[in-house]
């Protein structure tokens, strides 16, 4: 049984993004908003649809892959609670250019394009917010292709170990523990890695001591050891 929807107002107030805007901004907004449930595996959006506002995962994950001709999967980006995607293509005029599907049940919030324009033309500074949160992602996204690009497969899985350490991360005694959000699968295809090779990195990085695995559950025994590892 799900929980009762939010109101959508307050959803908005609680980002980021919307943080300093007033009460009644935040009203026209939600009021050309909509509050979406998705359950897992849910299609959110495919390649070549019309983008006619951005969303944001209020419960769930979302994970933005392409697919080649022959059907390969590439994850592009995984996204979690509070954080935005697709509101760079708003933009633009062009239509969506990655597919974005569910994870995991849980729930979205889609604001509109026209609403979204009303509220820069009313007030410059909302643009600027928008701007700086599409410049984070943006940065995020080439630090991503440069890791791929530039950084052996050990190098990717370390820096993708201590990075979830430092966000999302739980202290377990000494030892910060991560746990991994998605398949092991899925984490190797955003790594550019296949799932072969990224659980043998995990094995070779347990054996060394620097990690203990139990499932998707990781304790990181050394972080300064990992990332001294990870430079060599």
């Amino acid at each position: 049984m799900r929980a009762p929807t939010p109101d959508i107002a307050d959803c908005l107030a609680a980002l980021p993004l919307f943080h300093e805007m007033h009460t009644a901004e935040l009203r026209r907004l939600a009021a050309s908003s909509l509050i979406r449930p998705i359950d897992r595996g849910d299609v959110i959006f495919r390649v070549g649809d019309p983008c006619e506002g951005f969303h944001v995962v209020l419960d769930g994950q979302v994970k933005l892959f392409a697919l080649s001709h022959a059907g390969q999967e590439k994850v592009i980006e995984l996204v979690r609670p509070g954080q935005t995607f697709a509101e760079s293509l708003m933009f633009t005029g062009n239509p969506y250019m990655v597919h974005a599907q569910a994870l995991c049940d849980g729930a979205i919030l889609t604001i509109r394009k026209q609403a979204v324009l009303d509220e820069i033309a009313h007030d410059g500074r909302f643009a600027l917010r928008m701007l700086a949160g599409i410049a984070r992602r943006m940065d995020g996204l080439v630090q991503d292709v440069e890791a791929s690009a530039l950084h052996s497969g050990i190098q990717r899985v370390v820096s993708y170990l201590l990075r979830e350490q430092a966000e999302h991360g739980q202290p377990t005694g000494r030892a910060p523990r991560v746990s991994l959000p998605v398949s092991k699968a899925t984490i190797a295809s955003l790594l550019s890695l296949t799932p072969e090779y990224f659980s043998r990195v995990l094995r070779e990085l347990e054996e060394r001591g620097y990690i203990a695995m139990d499932r998707r559950d990781i304790r990181i025994l050394d972080p300064q050891a990992l990332a001294a590892y990870q430079m060599q």
